[in-house]
This record gives structure tokens, C-alpha cells and sequence, in this order.
């Protein structure tokens, strides 16, 4: 039992700047004095380790798979990576059969549109070579235009959560609450028409004060709501990159700094291992049956199977 908790542990622990050296100590006072595996050595070796186990992940061959939907983020940790190199490229799919997956990790320069190229190229080569239908991501990342490149029959999907806070951050803290919920009734809209009602009201309310937050809202419309072409089951999973943002809550933009920068090749393997523990966990996504519906191009109208006019 304290081996599994080591393990599970030692990959939080590091990326929350807990230096090498004081892993023992940590790890003593949460598994208890006795528990085993705590030498210096065997904390080396299982890096090691983990390196290899990643090296060999980030080959694999991929030409069985054929993912739905995918997740893309770029995360940021406080105790920063060598140089330029201070983000770690994350991507999440959901397969034919709605089990998610980590796809890719990999560190990159900046979240640029480069890296995330070399990213989804690398997935292609591998024999990724059917399109995902839907991208969800952050609207600021260089993904975007990579994936236009790369994949450019998928379609894409705004988080609505680094919307909601990208917008927020532009209005005042006296109004966070009351805008939040205009927010809302965009996105929990049951139906497309009466979303686009909710955001031309959020334009009309805020847009003669507050022109820079509104513009951040506007120039993403289209992609903010395109998860109404999807099955309603699916909304709750496509509209937000949640499936990363839960795995990195804890120990992303930490404020404490730390001493000197975070390894790549260590930062890599922690990820890794934090990833690979945490899809244990991970619950296939609502209404699996819909999935061949998409994939073989069925329409769907605010979230409702449309059926097909006859011949």
C-alpha cells in the first residue's frame, strides 16, 4: 500500500517544486515513518524509469485508434521548465466507444502554433490519420491554427471556461457575478437560437462600457457554440477542456516560486505518470451510442438526432 501511494504522490510532489532532497521528508509525514521506498536512490531510479515508460508511450503506434473528440490545453506550473520551453502540450481524446485517452504530452515553446504543429504531426505520422470531429481548447492557443493545418476537416469548440474568464478579466470585480450568470445563459441554453438571443442580450448590456471584454466574446461566436451540433449527452464533456483542467487544478500557476527551473526530461515523466494515474479515474463520456452517429456525419440540431428526409 505505501508503494502505490508513493508513486501516486511522488509525481505531485515534484511538480509543486518539492525539491529531490526533500521527498523523504514529504513523503514520510504523509505515508507514515514506515512506509517503504523512500531512499534517494529508489526515487532516481523510478525517474528513470518513467522516462523510459514515457519514451516508449510518445511512440506508440496509433492506427487503430479513431478518437471523436478531442481536449487540447497548454499547462503552465510555476517552478518553470529549462529556458523558453515553460509549457507542457496536452491533448485528451475520446475514442469510437466514448473511453478517453491521453493522446500526446509533450513540452513546448510558449503554446506557439509550431509546437502544437510538430504535436499533431507526430500523431499523423503514428497513423492518426482520420480527423477528430471536434477540437474544444482555449481560443488564445496556437493550436488552432495547427490543427487548421494538420486536421482542417475538424471542427472547433471554445472553452467556456477560459472564455468565462477571459471575459471577466476585462470587466470590473463589481459586476464578476452578475456577468458570470449572463455567461451562463449563453452556453445553458437548450437550444442555438436561444443562446445567440443570450448573447446578443450580454452584447447589447455590457458592449457601450465595456467594448474590450465584449470584443474577447465576439470574435469566438461561432465556436462557442458549435457544440450544438452535437449530441445533447456529449455537451457537458465538449464544452469545456475540464478532462485537463481537473488533472492539473492542484498544482498548475502555483504562487510559491521555487529554486531553479524544472527539468524537462523530469517534468516530462512527472506529467506522464500524473496523466496515466489520473485516466484510471476517468469515466467514459454520456451517451457512447450517439458516437457512430457522429462519425458518420448524422446532423444533429441543438444537440437532436435530425432525421434524414427520405430518397
Amino acid at each position: 500500500m505505501a508503494g502505490a501511494g508513493f508513486e501516486e504522490l511522488l509525481p505531485w510532489l515534484y511538480l509543486k517544486g518539492i525539491s529531490t532532497g526533500d521527498f523523504s521528508e514529504a513523503l514520510a509525514a504523509l505515508l507514515g515513518p514506515d512506509a517503504e521506498g523512500l531512499s534517494s536512490s529508489t526515487i532516481t531510479r523510478l525517474k528513470a524509469a518513467w522516462w523510459e515508460e514515457y519514451d516508449a508511450w510518445r511512440k506508440r503506434d496509433l492506427r487503430d485508434k479513431r478518437y471523436v473528440y478531442i481536449w487540447a490545453d497548454g499547462v503552465y506550473f510555476t517552478p518553470r521548465l529549462d529556458g523558453d520551453r515553460q509549457c507542457m502540450l496536452v491533448i485528451i481524446g475520446a475514442d469510437e466507444y466514448g473511453e478517453k485517452d491521453v493522446l500526446a504530452i509533450m513540452d513546448g515553446f510558449r503554446e506557439n502554433a509550431d509546437s502544437w504543429r510538430d504535436l499533431l504531426k507526430g500523431l499523423k505520422k503514428r497513423g492518426l490519420t482520420v480527423p477528430p470531429e471536434l477540437a474544444t481548447g482555449d481560443g488564445a492557443l496556437g493550436f488552432w491554427m495547427a490543427l487548421r493545418e494538420v486536421f482542417p476537416g475538424t471542427r472547433e469548440q471554445r472553452c467556456w471556461v477560459h472564455k468565462t474568464a477571459n471575459v471577466l478579466g476585462a470587466l470590473p470585480k463589481s459586476i464578476h457575478e452578475k456577468a458570470k450568470a449572463d455567461l451562463q445563459d449563453i452556453w445553458m441554453a437548450e437550444t442555438k437560437k436561444e443562446a445567440n438571443a443570450a448573447f446578443d442580450l450580454f452584447v447589447e448590456t455590457y458592449g457601450v462600457k465595456y467594448g474590450r471584454a465584449v470584443g474577447k466574446l465576439v470574435k469566438d461566436r461561432d465556436e462557442l457554440l458549435a457544440f450544438y451540433d452535437f449530441p445533447a449527452e456529449h455537451w457537458k464533456h465538449i464544452r469545456t477542456t475540464n478532462p485537463i483542467e481537473s488533472v492539473f487544478a492542484t498544482v498548475r500557476n502555483r504562487t510559491r516560486k521555487t529554486k531553479g527551473c524544472l527539468n524537462r526530461k523530469t517534468a516530462l515523466a512527472m506529467v506522464f505518470r500524473l496523466m496515466m494515474s489520473a485516466k484510471k479515474k476517468w469515466r467514459k463520456i454520456n451517451g457512447p451510442n450517439r458516437l457512430p452517429e457522429v462519425i458518420q456525419g448524422v446532423a444533429f440540431k441543438d444537440g437532436i438526432k435530425q432525421l434524414q428526409a427520405a430518397a
